[in-house]
């Protein structure tokens, strides 16, 4: 691939591995992203073993990919190794808050996107898991992630097995906004919208589950509100596990 507009999440894999010598590389110079204080508030667990990855899997809802992926990668927040050089240093850190915590998982996050485009860059497939932030509590207690640090995004990684067809998008006027934030009006909302509603895969989304809109597809079903609160729960008494919030 060579811009990031052509980018797809790759879900299919082959059985061939990443040589170490690329991967290492690849980490190496995703370490080039923006960072707040040059601290580089991030740390990323490599699971390249059956093993690993069968442990992971039921973390992630059992998604095929992780299994199969050559590897799987673990970006985390992380301010115990930056306390840990305060404290080696006679320094005096405080950085077991709520602040920090999102300085760290902003980092973490900037560190998974440009770790995704070097790999891409040289023909590797990605597929970004948004289910690390559901269940991270056992992915803590699975890669043993000591107090400040906390999984925040997930990354398999391999040689893609398919080229699936590009992604809708919503065009650049739903989320570019002049001077001031425009609150969308219905009209707004039909030009946004309105094409990715249009879709025939999405129509038949709608249809097989029974719904009026695609809108309805997801509050009721893909990410509800009973889901939302109940994982949110979740995530802080992993923050609080973890030290970021008392």
């Amino acid at each position: 691939m060579s811009t990031i507009s052509e980018h797809r999440t790759i879900r299919r894999y082959s059985g061939r591995d990443i040589a170490p010598e690329l991967l290492s590389r690849l980490l190496e110079e995703a370490g080039r992203t923006q960072t707040m204080g040059n601290l580089q508030l991030y740390s990323v667990v490599v699971t390249r073993s059956a093993e690993g990855k069968a442990a992971l899997s039921p973390l992630h809802f059992a998604q095929p990919m992780v299994t199969e992926a050559a590897v799987v990668l673990t970006v985390c927040a992380d301010f115990r190794r930056t306390s840990r050089w305060a404290e080696c240093r006679r320094a005096t850190p405080g950085y077991d808050n709520a602040l920090s915590c999102l300085n760290a998982m902003t980092d973490a996050l900037l560190y998974t996107q440009t770790l995704s485009i070097v790999a891409e860059r040289e023909g590797l497939g990605v597929c970004f898991l948004g289910t690390t932030i559901y269940q991270p509590l056992s992915i803590i207690k699975a890669l043993r992630l000591p107090r400040l640090v906390f999984p925040v995004a997930t990354l398999t990684m391999g040689w893609p097995a398919e080229e699936p067809p590009l992604s809708d998008r919503l065009p650049v006027g739903a989320y570019v906004h002049e001077e001031v934030y425009h609150d969308p009006t219905e009209a707004d909302i039909d030009a946004y919208y309105g094409a990715k509603e249009a879709l025939e895969v999405n129509r038949e989304f709608v249809r097989i589950n029974g719904k009026e809109t695609l809108a309805q597809v997801f509050t009721d079903l893909r990410y509800t509100r009973k889901d939302n609160e109940a994982m949110s729960r979740t995530l802080i008494e992993a923050l609080r596990h973890q030290g970021f919030i008392e």
